[in-house]
């Protein structure tokens, strides 16, 4: 346990907590939106920013910011503007950066080796300017995340019910990947570029196997990615393993663990009847001028490419071809 008193040993604790919350947060709104690779491809993007300040002899941690954001913002603005596929965008991040990032280093004499303390994550590395960095974009991801909750629900569930609210979508869809951006830059000294992704995605699904009800999945995410992040690197400091590796298993862990409890849990959900050509009664559920969110206290399920919402006594309200419990 004497480990545990040296200062670089707690600074890198702090760090793993700090990435440990954030990342999850904001890959609720990642996974919701279908775009679960896109930590993956910033990851990628981000290598090009290091590989720039080993070349030119600057912070990594400034360029990775700066570069990070904006192939965000270029991939957000393919997307919108319908100029190339998701797939493509990602491929260009992937690709691209990953090559300009071993080439710049290479350039700067460092080659790939000098990229692996940030490919892999480097906890015990973390200078405590390192740490105030961290911690100032750790709590501004936090603060956004939580504070514009319903909001980024609303976008992340159906856009265009989002418009109708009047919401500032594209804005928000901007700030969403900005902010994942930022995520990825503030993880790479923790797990890792290579392994950012997974910390922003995997808790959120074991989360969602234990959860029911967006809230709940959002702080069932933060709690998963808390204990792997700081009992991974524990772990990691006593067996003398790679910190990065051992906390992506950690939420790996988590993940299969939840799969028998969901399993279980959906035991409980009477099967589909095939009940002929003739449907039973339905009996209908009245227009409402009610606005469904993440506060709205009914329970939320996806179906197909939409979200429904259960309430008012398994009435039922014509959804297409098709009827959907309300």
């Amino acid at each position: 346990m004497e480990y545990l008193a040296l200062a670089f040993v707690q600074r890198a604790l702090i760090a793993a907590a700090l990435v440990g919350v954030s990342a999850p947060t904001i890959g609720t709104y990642l996974v919701q939106r279908r775009l679960s690779l896109l930590g993956d491809g910033l990851g990628h993007v981000a290598i090009a920013g290091v590989g720039l300040a080993l070349m030119t002899g600057t912070a990594p941690v400034t360029w990775a910011v700066v570069i990070c954001v904006a192939g965000a913002i270029l991939i957000e603005t393919l997307r919108q503007h319908g100029r190339a596929t998701g797939d493509i965008g990602l491929a260009i991040l992937f690709y691209g950066g990953l090559a300009a990032g071993v080439l710049m280093a290479s350039m700067a004499g460092q080659g790939a080796g000098g990229l692996s303390g940030y490919l892999f994550g480097s906890l015990s590395s973390i200078s405590a300017s390192d740490l105030w960095v961290v911690a100032g974009l750790a709590t501004l991801i936090l603060v956004i995340t939580v504070g514009l909750m319903p909001q980024f629900f609303a976008i992340s569930a159906d856009e265009d019910f989002a418009h109708t609210l009047g919401l500032p979508v594209r804005l928000y869809n901007y700030l969403i990947v900005i902010l994942a951006a930022l995520t990825v830059t503030i993880a790479m000294r923790t797990v890792g570029l290579l392994l950012v992704s997974a910390l922003m995605v995997i808790p959120v699904s074991a989360s969602q196997n234990l959860f029911t009800g967006f809230k709940r999945g959002v702080w069932g995410a933060v709690g998963i990615g808390l204990i792997s992040s700081v009992g991974g690197y524990i772990l990691s400091i006593f067996a003398d393993l790679s910190p990065g590796a051992v906390i992506v298993l950690g939420t790996i862990g988590f993940f299969i663990i939840s799969l028998p409890i969901s399993s279980l849990a959906h035991r409980h959900v009477h099967p589909v009847r095939d009940i002929g050509p003739d449907p039973l009664p339905h009996t209908h559920s009245e227009d409402h001028d009610h606005v469904h969110g993440p506060d709205c206290g009914h329970t939320a399920v996806r179906h197909g490419d939409h979200v429904d919402y259960i309430h008012d006594g398994h009435l039922h309200a014509a959804h297409g071809e098709h009827y959907d419990e309300h």
